[in-house]
């Protein structure tokens, strides 16, 4: 009668393998074939060691066998399984590649897995393998924009400086209005979220209305001062200007972060800036609102109350606005800003890079 090989583990082995059983991202397999040779080697026999972990005693030979033979190595690496080898030729992959970088399909932008299939002759399944191996995906594709400013690094360093090291004895704030806001009632109740299906709401709507939201982000402590007003003008500017004015302790200087709408730099807004002298604008780059933070906060309140809300007047929408502000402000949390800007400086530069080979 064949005898179990013997397992004897020195104390790194033995601890080598006790952090594979309590490592949650370990494969399921590895941590079981650690676990049969933890128990081999405090003397268990095969057959106690399957009953114990409801596997047959056949695969605990196996990677008790294969353990004693290579160590660590011999239960991380799985036998080369038997199988049909693939019949897909290399050179149909290569084509496929190349037809989905450097050629379109006469009636399409971009080649989807049927389109590619009648074009190759294969099918729509080997299609998708060769796509997922080499990384292609023809369906997605990332939007960008890079500015064109004159000033782009002077704006750029201005701005990312008062979000990395703000003044001292002064207040950054990010301001911005999130225009045009429209008050949408359904057409149709919804149905509520309920166990095995989700939330419904139809995809038409009547509209009752618009609002604008100004809003001034607080860097140090992430509170909003916001308003809502029917327009956007340099009159409503001048407006909410004031209303920071008296919101904000009367000693400090403030920095106002705006992007370069018209309205920001009418006359009518220099000349309030020469009458507050504690006011400094500092304006973000062309096409460059993301450096904005209050851009952040616009999307959080889009995503949790504007969105799927319903709206039956422009009064609802706008207290629904306040209230979101009024509850965002009892616990507030700054949005931390780490780029620095040579990082970005060093992207835009790649961009650029890349858009110059493409054209070249």
């Amino acid at each position: 009668m064949r005898s179990a090989p013997l397992i004897e583990l020195s104390e790194s082995g033995r601890a080598e393998l006790r952090k594979i059983m309590r490592c949650r991202c370990m494969p399921i397999r590895l941590v079981e074939r650690a676990n049969i040779v933890l128990l081999a080697a405090e003397g268990i026999a095969n057959q106690e060691i399957g009953r114990r972990l409801n596997i047959s005693r056949h695969k605990v030979g196996r990677w008790r066998t294969r353990y004693a033979e290579a160590g660590l190595p011999g239960i991380q690496a799985d036998a080369p399984r038997t199988g049909r080898p693939p019949t897909l030729g290399i050179k149909i992959s290569e084509e496929v590649v190349r037809k989905t970088l450097k050629e379109r399909p006469r009636n399409a932008t971009h080649w989807s897995r049927r389109t590619m299939a009648e074009a190759m002759g294969i099918s729509k399944s080997t299609v998708g393998r060769i796509w997922r191996a080499n990384g292609l995906k023809p369906h997605l594709i990332s939007m960008f924009k890079l500015s064109n400013d004159k000033h782009f690094v002077e704006k750029l360093e201005d701005i990312v400086g008062l979000y990395l090291s703000p003044p001292e004895h002064a207040m950054v704030l990010s301001c911005d209005e999130k225009s045009q806001i429209q008050a949408l009632d359904r057409t149709q109740p919804s149905l509520p979220l309920k166990k095995g299906r989700c939330g419904t709401m139809t995809h038409d709507y009547k509209r009752n209305g618009t609002t604008s939201l100004f809003a001034a982000l607080n860097i140090a402590d992430g509170s909003i001062v916001g308003t809502c007003m029917k327009r956007h003008r340099h009159q409503e500017w001048i407006r909410f200007l004031n209303l920071i004015k008296r919101s904000m302790p009367g000693a400090k200087e403030i920095h106002l972060i705006c992007d370069n709408y018209a309205t920001h730099k009418h006359p009518a807004v220099k000349e309030w800036q020469e009458r507050n002298k504690r006011f400094h604008f500092h304006f973000t780059p062309t096409s460059a609102s993301w450096l904005n933070m209050v851009e952040r906060f616009f999307r959080d309140i889009t995503e949790n109350r504007i969105r799927r809300g319903v709206f039956r007047s422009e009064g609802e929408l706008e207290f629904a606005i306040h209230q979101y502000i009024e509850i965002h402000n009892e616990n507030p949390k700054p949005f931390i800003w780490t780029a620095k800007a040579s990082d970005i400086l060093e992207k835009v530069k790649r961009g650029r890079a890349a858009l110059n080979k493409v054209h070249d």
